[in-house]
């Protein structure tokens, strides 16, 4: 964890994972505001995304906040060789509400041992908590977490770490169809899979352009071209995201099989009697003449079988995506 300590900034009240408040910025003198500002870096900032989602997965579950007392709390057995979702808080004299402090997925070193190091003064993690509470910047110290296993583990790095594949697609044969063209290097090892597919939004157009279509004024009537070319200018197409809709467990076939198997289905004998993901696949590969399928993406990660079979995979991506996956159910 990269944070900052108190003599890095006086006396400030600080918000999630260290940074000041605009106000605080603003009192800053303008030599350290600078130095903050260099020290932003695109790897920080995806760190901090990275907290802010393990904090809304937190949320999701609602879990208690547990004071924290004494060193014994994490060498309790309950604790000393799981693996889980956990988060740091802090409340204030002046503020009762619990804040963030850090989260993480502690998916390669046992929950106690990672809790010991940011309460162990010894560690550079403890030190800064125990420098905030001594100083009387907080008031007390609480964590929270969520058990997890090592296949939902696997798959919250399938999320947050793994980048999407783009899946190419042949030119129409046959009139109107198309042929996926998976990539080579797929193991032949059992694992988790996503699939997703690019939604483009665009934005409605903006409140001048509405009241001019509708009370051009009298400067004159607005040509129909006229109006529809500054329409078009105004319509903004927000940048693409893509949306998961299939998680898919590798057991019993490798990965490779499992995606070949998905992709590779014959379109010829498709049937909109078809449902799941597969007929949304095959449907997506009938284009109309000069109209593109829909940009598909593929995701993966090598898991152990013996692990696959634990934990609810499904319902950990859910939490961690924010909605529901729509041909897993």
């Amino acid at each position: 964890m990269e944070d900052y300590s108190q003599d890095d900034w006086g006396n400030h009240s600080q918000d999630l994972h260290g940074y000041p408040t605009d106000q605080e910025l603003d009192e800053m003198p303008v030599s350290k505001r600078t130095l903050k500002i260099k020290q932003e870096s695109p790897e920080e900032a995806q760190k901090r995304d990275t907290m802010q989602n393990i904090v809304q997965i937190l949320e999701s579950v609602q879990l208690k906040w547990e004071l924290f007392q004494s060193w014994t709390d994490f060498s309790r057995l309950h604790l000393s060789n799981k693996l889980a979702i956990f988060g740091i808080g802090y409340n204030t004299r002046w503020k009762e509400d619990i804040r963030y402090h850090y989260a993480e997925i502690s998916s390669q070193v046992p929950l106690g041992k990672r809790l010991r190091e940011y309460f162990n003064s010894e560690k550079p993690e403890g030190r800064i908590i125990m420098t905030r509470v001594q100083k009387m910047n907080w008031k007390n110290v609480y964590y929270k977490f969520l058990e997890i296993t090592i296949s939902e583990a696997r798959c919250l790095e399938l999320h947050m770490e793994i980048d999407w594949i783009p899946i190419a697609h042949s030119k129409p044969t046959g009139g109107n169809v198309v042929q996926y063209l998976l990539p080579g290097g797929i193991p032949k090892s059992p694992g988790l899979y996503a699939i997703g597919y690019e939604e483009c939004v665009e934005r409605p157009l903006t409140p001048d352009v509405e009241r001019q279509a509708l009370d051009p004024g009298k400067e004159g009537r607005v040509g129909l071209e006229t109006l529809s070319a500054q329409a078009s200018l105004h319509v903004e197409v927000e940048p693409t995201r893509i949306i998961y809709c299939y998680l898919g467990i590798a057991e019993v076939r490798t990965l490779q099989q499992c995606l070949f198997l998905h992709f590779q289905a014959n379109t010829k004998t498709f049937s909109k009697e078809w449902v799941g993901i597969n007929g949304f696949l095959s449907q997506n590969c009938i284009v109309d003449p000069g109209i593109s399928p829909k940009s598909i993406y593929i995701k993966f990660v090598e898991v152990e079988r013996d692990f696959l079979s634990a934990g609810s995979l499904v319902e950990c991506l859910e939490k961690a995506i924010g909605y529901p996956l729509k041909f897993n159910n």
